[in-house]
């Protein structure tokens, strides 16, 4: 009896000992502490995310989307580009063990204007007055369907000139057109129609208004991106009998988008024209200073048309000026009807990428034409 007892008390002291080992255990289980997050919001819907923890073994990140259970990242940072519009919530655990950790959460708000789609509030503005002229001809484009001055260019130019001449990627459409809260609003799409991957579209007044001389105001609010080229023009009403470039293209404004200098944060102001049998052009640019990007703010993009010279302003600053007055470039001294499109793609701007972000919208406040007294 007094053996079994012995057993018994020995089977207890064991179970004992390993019972306070594993509490041991359990003690040594030392939490992170210090946890700091940094969120920086980057482009296109993109933010980086820096965290550091001191006694952490690993991290794990959440960015608040339906799917988006807490990922372990290698490092002290990571990205990550949203998609749609919203309040997301973005958690980062500084791990000791899969089981233990701390966490810290921040509230970050995605807008159309950050994911690249939506257009900005302010900006600057023109008068509806200038001396020595007369406002001839307006689109403020506030009522509720499109005015009969414009017509729609339709397809991706074949057969004739096929990809509009310089292989552009999209398709024209009427739909992709709208008036919304006094703005005309072009939309390029990501979407297969025509044969072509991306939609957009494309307004001409040609057969209808016809300009000669005189200053054009255009407020808008631009897109952004690689591979998105926006244009505000004109081409010459002879344009049909004799054909480009010898009925001469003015540019008024156009924008190649891109995230290096020189494409989403500059303007170009060009003239092609047929140069006694040859092709010629010649234009200015401004690029805005800062990083600032075109489609920030709204602007004003002009020119001002004489018989001898045309001058591109932006936000009525003179950029560049034109001499037209030799006789190989009596072209400018015809009527030339407006033209409003977006395209994708093409040889000056290069195809879209992972960075760019469809739809892409442009909203135009108003057209305006100012004729010489």
């Amino acid at each position: 009896m007094a053996k079994i007892f012995q057993m018994c008390f020995f089977f207890l002291a064991v179970l004992g000992t390993n019972s306070c080992s594993q509490e041991e255990v359990d003690e040594q289980v030392v939490l992170p502490i210090n946890l700091e997050v940094t969120i920086t919001e980057l482009e296109n819907g993109t933010v980086k995310v820096n965290f550091s923890a001191e006694k952490a073994n690993f991290f794990r990140v959440s960015f608040g989307t339906c799917n988006g259970s807490a990922a372990l990242v290698s490092g002290n940072e990571t990205t990550h580009r949203y998609n749609e519009v919203g309040e997301y919530t973005i958690t980062v655990q500084a791990h000791a063990t899969e089981a233990d950790f701390i966490k810290k959460e921040e509230k970050i708000k995605i807008t159309e204007q950050f994911l690249g789609i939506g257009f900005p509030d302010s900006g600057a503005e023109s008068p509806l007055e200038y001396a020595g002229y007369t406002l001839s001809w307006q689109d403020e484009f506030n009522a509720a369907t499109l005015s009969s001055d414009w017509v729609f260019e339709i397809g991706d130019g074949c057969p004739g000139i096929c990809g509009w001449g310089n292989n552009e990627l999209q398709y024209y459409r009427r739909e992709n057109t709208e008036l919304k809260d006094g703005y005309l609003v072009i939309t390029a799409k990501q979407e297969t129609i025509g044969g072509k991957n991306y939609t957009s579209s494309r307004l001409k007044t040609q057969g209808k208004q016809v300009f000669q001389y005189g200053r054009i105001d255009i407020r808008a609010a631009l897109p952004k991106g690689q591979g998105i080229w926006p244009a505000f023009w004109m081409l010459g009403e002879s344009i049909t009998d004799i054909g480009w470039p010898a009925c001469g293209e003015i540019d008024i404004m156009e924008m190649i988008g891109g995230a290096s200098s020189g494409r989403d944060d500059t303007v170009h102001g060009t003239l092609h024209w047929d140069s006694n049998g040859t092709y010629a052009y010649k234009g200015g640019m401004k690029t805005l200073s800062g990083g600032t990007k075109l489609a920030d703010s709204f602007h004003v993009y002009s020119i001002i048309w004489e018989e001898n010279k045309i001058t591109w302003l932006l936000d009525n600053e003179v950029f560049h000026e034109q001499d037209i007055s030799p006789t190989s470039m009596d072209e400018f001294r015809e009527p030339f009807f407006l033209l409003i499109n977006m395209a994708v793609g093409g040889n000056w701007p290069g195809s879209p990428d992972g960075s760019t972000v469809f739809p892409q919208k442009m909203a135009v406040d108003y057209v305006r034409v100012f004729e010489k007294n």
